[in-house]
């Protein structure tokens, strides 16, 4: 039935190409924000997705800059439900120059892969990281990133931290590529705990954080409870939370994404729709006449109906295709450039699916007012106008 309408689809966005133009542009940048705003979330909340239920992280209750003692590590491994303990501090790392900041922590090597058995690694990789003291664990994030290969020796500088001898360049080999299968962010350094500790100039006996590894799921805001008040009153109080928990803590930091993203795709949605729908009622009262006539020819009124719909909704999917077409290609295009800030920035499925579906429907609020009019429009009065 709409192949019928086709023909006379196309006469219609033909007749005054300058304003299909800039409607089909301004519908395209319009998805042009949605996909780069929904690329951006998920890039956000990628790493929030996949951190682990069954994980919690015990920091100083003041912030994750304050240190804790690594005499801390024991009691909490004595807490019934705790399965293992490690400690993990921010290392502050950068290659080359100090705009190079990578991720770098150091942590006791078995039981951080206990802990996170999802990370894939070489049988033979991971038993050299576990032989050497100054080997590294990184990710595929960062070897691509940097072109470092397993058996490089790299210069790794810390802003933070200084050896005992006041150099601050930590001499370690890459002993190990860990990629993860479900495409979370591999831009990880993981040096060895028992090395840091020998080296290191300042902070003796003390640790940025524990990442906690429980038994039950269910059972973790208890267990997180039962961590903090161990040390209620000392002098390093502390505050525990699930993996996921922090993880969103730092995205809120950006700001509430979802919100966000809610306000900029219905400002630029509802500034869409009053576009297309005043170019349906201009091209609906230029062509009154016309519509008379295909009345005459024996078009329903439910017909007419149709094709004024079908008209705003083709609009709206031409130029909503472009647009997505469009963050999709930027997000490829500029690929490299975000590896290192925004891994998994790139234009989803899910997004795209509900860009399909706020096409039609917009294309459909948009001309419901129009293709009404159109409708109700009777042959005589339509065929009496110029």
């Amino acid at each position: 039935m709409i192949g019928r309408y086709l023909p006379l689809l196309a006469a219609s966005l033909r007749r005054k190409r300058l304003r299909t133009f800039f409607t089909l542009a301004s519908i395209a940048v319009a998805f042009l924000l949605y996909g780069l705003a929904d690329s951006m979330r998920h890039a956000l909340q990628s790493g929030v997705d996949i951190a682990g239920a069954d994980r919690l992280i015990t920091m100083h209750k003041i912030s994750f800059t304050q240190l804790i003692p690594q005499s801390y590590e024991n009691r909490i491994r004595a807490i019934d439900g705790v399965v293992d303990v490690t400690p993990q501090t921010w290392f502050g790392a950068w290659y080359q120059n100090e705009r190079n900041q990578l991720p770098a922590f150091p942590v006791k090597p078995e039981a951080f892969l206990r802990m996170y058995p999802e990370y894939v690694i070489p049988e033979q990789e991971r038993l050299a990281w576990l032989a050497d003291r100054t080997g590294i664990l990184i990710g595929r994030g960062v070897a691509d990133l940097t072109g470092w290969k397993v058996g490089d020796k790299v210069p790794l500088r810390s802003s933070i931290w200084r050896r005992a001898d006041g150099s601050d360049a930590w001499e370690v080999t890459v002993s190990a590529i860990y990629e993860l299968p479900d495409g979370g962010d591999t831009r990880q350094i993981l040096l060895n705990q028992d090395y840091f500790d020998e080296a290191k100039a300042q902070a003796k006996g003390l640790v940025g954080w524990y990442l906690v590894k429980v038994d039950d799921v269910g059972r973790a805001q208890s267990i997180a409870r039962q961590i903090d008040l161990q040390f209620t009153n000392s002098p390093a109080e502390t505050k525990t939370s699930s993996e996921r928990a922090m993880a969103q803590s730092f995205v809120n930091q950006v700001g509430n994404i979802g919100a966000i993203l809610r306000a900029i795709v219905t400002a630029v949605f509802f500034t869409m729709l009053l576009v297309t729908a005043n170019t349906m009622a201009q091209s609906v009262r230029e062509r009154t006449n016309e519509i008379g006539v295909l009345k005459t020819l024996g078009f329903s009124n439910g017909g007419i109906l149709i094709l004024v719909l079908a008209e705003a909704v083709l609009i709206t999917v031409l130029g909503g295709a472009i647009g997505l077409a469009g963050a999709w290609w930027l997000g490829v295009q500029f690929e490299p450039v975000f590896a290192q800030y925004l891994p998994g920035f790139s234009l989803q499925g899910e997004a795209v699916l509900m860009g399909v579906a706020f096409m039609l429907g917009l294309g459909l609020v948009a001309g419901a007012v129009p293709a009404a009019q159109a409708m109700q429009l009777r042959i005589v009065e339509a065929l009496r106008r110029e």
